[in-house]
C-alpha cells in the first residue's frame, strides 16, 4: 500500500493546502456522522444514490476514501436512476464510474412523463418526483441485496427542511440522518448530515467532476425551498456561522423547553415536596 493511499476518485486533486484541509474536513465530518448515528454495520451493502450533482459526487468520493482507508467496513454500489428527463446526458455517469473503477448500476425509469402528466402546469413537481424516485431506489436496493440506501442530503438540506416544516408544516421535524423505511426492511442514511453545502460545491468544482443539473426542478423559481434557502443565505451573510449554530441546535433538543406534552410530561411536574404548585395552576387559569 502506498504511503498516502488515495482512491481514484481523488486522482488529480489540487495540490494545495486549502484543498487538503477541505478533503480532511469532509472525511472527518462524514466519518463523524456515520459513527454518531450508527450507520455502518460490518458486512452491509450500501446503495449509494448518485444524481450527478455536486453533493452526490462528494458523497461518493468520501465514502470510497473511507472504505479505501479501511474505515468503512461495508460494500458500496453506486446507482443512478435515469428518470427520462429530456436532454439528460445518459452516458456521462456510466463513463465516469467505469473510468473510476466504481461498481455501479444505471437504471432507466421514465418517471418524468408520469410527473408531467400528473402535476398541473405551474405546480411544484418535487413531491411526486421524489416519491417515484424513492420507490424505484428501494426496489433496486432489494434486488441488489443492499441493506441501506444512502442519499446525498447535506447539512443545509436538513436545515432548509426544518424551516419548511416550521413555517409551512407546523411541526418541528427535518430529514433524519438515519431512518428505517415504512416496510421495515431498509435503512436510509445521510452521511453528509454534518457537511456544509459550500464544502460540497468547493470539492466538486476543485475535482472538476462532470456535474449534471436537474432541469426538472431547477426551473421552478418559486419553490418554497428556494425561498427558505434565500432566507438562510441572508442570515449567514449578516452573521457568518449561523448555519452551523442552527445545525448544532438540531442535535441539542430540550423537550422540557418546548410545548409538546407527547414528549414531556408537563402535567406530571411536581415541586420538591412532591405536590403540584397550585399557584402556578391558578396563574395558568387566569391567562
Amino acid at each position: 500500500m502506498p504511503d498516502d493511499p488515495i482512491h481514484p476518485l481523488f486522482a488529480g486533486a489540487p495540490d494545495t493546502d486549502d484543498f487538503a484541509k477541505l478533503r480532511k474536513r469532509l472525511v472527518r465530518e462524514v466519518r463523524a456522522a456515520i459513527d454518531t448515528y450508527g450507520m455502518a454495520r460490518r458486512g452491509d451493502r450500501w446503495l449509494v444514490c448518485l444524481s450527478g450533482g455536486k453533493d452526490s459526487y462528494t458523497l461518493l468520493a468520501v465514502l470510497h476514501e473511507l472504505k479505501w482507508r479501511g474505515l468503512l467496513p461495508v460494500d458500496l454500489l453506486a446507482c443512478n436512476l435515469d428518470q427520462g428527463q429530456p436532454g439528460f446526458p445518459e452516458t456521462v455517469l456510466p463513463e465516469f464510474l467505469t473510468r473510476m473503477g466504481v461498481a455501479h448500476r444505471i437504471e432507466y425509469q421514465d418517471t418524468y412523463s408520469i410527473v408531467m402528466d400528473k402535476v398541473p402546469a405551474g405546480q411544484t413537481t418535487c413531491a411526486l418526483c421524489s416519491r417515484l424516485r424513492r420507490g424505484n431506489l428501494y426496489r433496486i436496493a432489494r434486488e441488489e441485496g443492499c441493506s441501506t440506501v444512502v442519499l446525498g442530503h447535506h447539512r443545509d438540506d436538513i436545515l432548509e427542511t426544518f424551516f419548511m416544516n416550521l413555517f409551512h408544516g407546523g411541526r418541528l421535524a427535518t430529514m433524519p440522518p438515519r431512518l428505517l423505511n415504512e416496510e421495515g426492511d431498509l435503512f436510509v442514511c445521510r452521511p453528509l448530515a454534518m457537511v456544509a453545502e459550500a464544502d460540497c460545491d468547493a470539492f466538486a468544482r476543485a475535482m472538476a467532476y462532470p456535474i449534471i443539473p436537474c432541469d426538472l426542478c431547477g426551473s421552478q423559481e418559486q419553490l418554497q425551498r428556494k425561498q427558505i434557502k434565500a432566507l438562510l443565505d441572508g442570515w449567514e451573510a449578516r452573521s457568518p456561522g449561523r448555519r452551523q449554530v442552527m445545525a448544532r441546535a438540531l442535535a441539542n433538543v430540550r423537550p422540557s423547553h418546548l410545548l409538546d406534552p407527547g414528549i414531556f410530561d408537563f402535567a406530571g411536574l411536581a415541586n420538591e415536596s412532591g405536590t403540584f404548585n397550585e399557584n402556578a395552576l391558578q396563574l395558568g387559569g387566569e391567562n
